[in-house]
């Protein structure tokens, strides 16, 4: 008997040995599951010299790891980037470095590298597109990036429309952000996902999406310009997306960001007769000038006034700053500012899809 326990000993370690390196089971592509394993793709980095670039998770499983150029293998200029050539992987601590010969671009030849508090209109390029890299992966300890957000106490109407597969318009009204700033195609716009989602969610659905956003300007403009922008619809629900340029030096306090954000609502409500979708934003690059880098009370402010207009919220903020809590900024930012990449606009799709109603 004891011969035959020590002879499975060496057995037994093996096959944990073998199961730590390639027992992955294939996940569906979906961020929120319920068990740990989760396929994530087209993930963004940009990785400085040699120094390791983190994942928004650990615990990677070999063999699925795809590193390119482009955030589709399907996109122009595809080049897929091989390991031990142009970069090596922490499969525990799900980080990634480039060789010393790589051929992935070097972030820390970006003109903005290292710089603090930057006065991004000093630079003819400050974008951050061609130092990106794209990763496809398998992890083991998969987590939910956006929280489940129960709105449904909120766009009755546009649910039963939805169900009940009678035509809808979604409008979008907002800033750069929501007019699609640094998205690479018009469906990688967050809100263009979401229409997608929503499609797969209620299949008879028929949605119609059309954006009016103001880029440049804040919530004031907002109100100001309404004739021109969104007077001229005619939405079932109203997608309301403002914040980034308030937040900046010179922009609404979170009090009349707040005031304006319910202003808007009441505006909506009574002479479109529409749903609205209010939802937070992100924080801006730390490192830049103009931001007043207080983006958490205009969240709280969004999420304050869409409870007194009596609406639904996205929580974007939160679901941006649990990512932050491995990935840095500019892996996130296309213009190393305040536009998300694809990536980022996913992060933000991941938000609407975590509201339940």
């Amino acid at each position: 008997m004891t011969k035959k326990i020590f002879f499975l000993i060496p057995i037994l370690f093996m096959w944990l040995v073998f199961s730590s390196l390639v027992g992955c089971k294939t996940s569906e592509n979906l961020p929120n599951r319920t068990d740990s394993t989760m396929d994530i793709q087209g993930e963004s980095l940009v990785l400085a010299s040699t120094i390791p670039g983190k994942l928004c998770f650990d615990s990677l499983c070999r063999g699925s790891v795809i590193v390119r150029s482009t955030y589709s293998p399907h996109d122009s200029f595809f080049r897929q980037y091989t390991e031990g050539i142009d970069y090596t992987i922490d499969y525990l601590k799900g980080e990634i470095k480039r060789t010393i010969n790589s051929t992935i671009p070097d972030y820390s030849r970006h003109p903005l590298y290292g710089k603090k508090d930057f006065d991004h209109s000093q630079y003819p390029d400050y974008s951050n597109h061609p130092y990106f890299i794209w990763v496809d992966y398998t992890t083991k300890n998969g987590d939910q990036l956006a929280n489940r957000n129960d709105q449904s106490s909120y766009l009755v109407n546009f649910r039963k429309k939805l169900k009940e597969g009678s035509p809808v318009t979604i409008v979008s009204y907002g800033n750069s952000i929501t007019a699609g700033g640094e998205a690479s195609t018009k469906e990688r716009r967050f809100q263009y996902r979401y229409v997608q989602h929503l499609k797969k969610t209620f299949p008879k659905a028929t949605i119609q999406l059309e954006d009016v956003s103001i880029p440049g300007y804040t919530s004031t403009q907002g109100i100001e310009w309404w004739d021109s922008y969104i007077g001229k619809t005619s939405p079932d629900l109203v997608l309301v997306g403002w914040g980034m340029n308030d937040h900046n030096i010179g922009g609404n306090t979170p009090e009349q960001f707040k005031k304006n954000l319910i202003l808007l609502v009441s505006l909506i409500k009574e002479r479109k007769n529409a749903e609205v979708i209010l939802f937070s934003s992100f924080p801006p690059n730390d490192d830049w000038h103009f931001g007043s880098h207080s983006m958490e009370l205009y969240a709280e402010a969004t999420k304050a006034a869409a409870l007194e207009a009596k609406c639904a919220y996205v929580d974007v903020y939160n679901t941006w700053k649990k990512v932050l809590k491995r990935k840095d900024q500019p892996s996130l930012l296309g213009n190393n500012i305040n536009h998300p990449n694809d990536f980022g606009h996913w992060l933000y799709e991941l938000s609407f899809e975590a509201m339940t109603f």
